[in-house]
């Protein structure tokens, strides 16, 4: 009975995780594009509406550190933008304050980023209060979660492994995850909460919760 309790747990708990949405950043094969997108997956749900991503401010930053911003065209759940060669693509989708039944009322705000080309293992920082950063290659991959510029210890994180197969972990306290051995491509996002309140848009909220999301191909 005990070892059925167990698994319906971990069966409502897999059914719960595949239903929530974060904000991703898809590089093209080609790395000549890519798409914005809320999924549960690294590919489109069409069934969204991805107009509430319609604000986001996009920045494509090249190896050298050059920056520009990217415009964004929409398509069929999803925004698609061409990308001007190898680099990091970051930017920040505030959806403003939101409010679940009888919870209290939060701002909700996704740090969606992807490297494009080589991997790239430098923090942007400055805008982005939640960012994750991938080190190591193939064998030995590992994600460093970051809050305000500093490594988020306990953090968890959820990897959706090449083949899209997802597996949840805790950070150490040096803001690291566990080391993954498969090549391919990740997508990765973990959430930190700001339990400060405050108002935005004439709506007040008691905690912020910012969730940084990434995708990049480890070979």
């Amino acid at each position: 009975m005990r070892r059925w309790i167990g698994s319906l747990a971990v069966c409502l708990a897999a059914v719960g995780m595949a239903r929530a949405h974060f904000a991703f950043v898809v590089p093209e094969v080609d790395g000549k594009s890519a798409k914005l997108i809320f999924s549960d997956s690294t590919q489109p749900d069409t069934k969204v509406d991805i107009e509430k991503l319609g604000g986001t401010k996009l920045t494509f930053r090249d190896g050298s550190g050059k920056e520009s911003a990217l415009e964004m065209k929409k398509g069929d759940g999803f925004y698609q933008m061409a990308l001007p060669g190898a680099g990091t693509v970051f930017g920040i989708a505030d959806l403003g304050v939101r409010q679940k039944g009888d919870d209290k009322p939060f701002r909700l705000v996704y740090y969606p980023k992807a490297i494009n080309g080589p991997n790239d293992a430098k923090a942007i920082g400055g805008v982005l209060k939640a960012e994750i950063v991938q080190t190591g290659s193939a064998g030995k991959v590992k994600f460093q979660v970051l809050a305000e510029g500093k490594p988020l210890a306990g953090a968890e994180v959820t990897v959706l492994l090449p083949g899209e197969m997802k597996q949840a972990v805790k950070t150490n306290k040096d803001g690291f995850t566990e080391e993954f051995a498969p090549s391919g491509r990740y997508a990765v996002f973990a959430r930190f909460t700001e339990a400060k309140p405050g108002e935005h848009a004439g709506m007040k909220f008691t905690e912020t919760r910012h969730y940084a999301t990434l995708v990049v191909d480890v070979k």
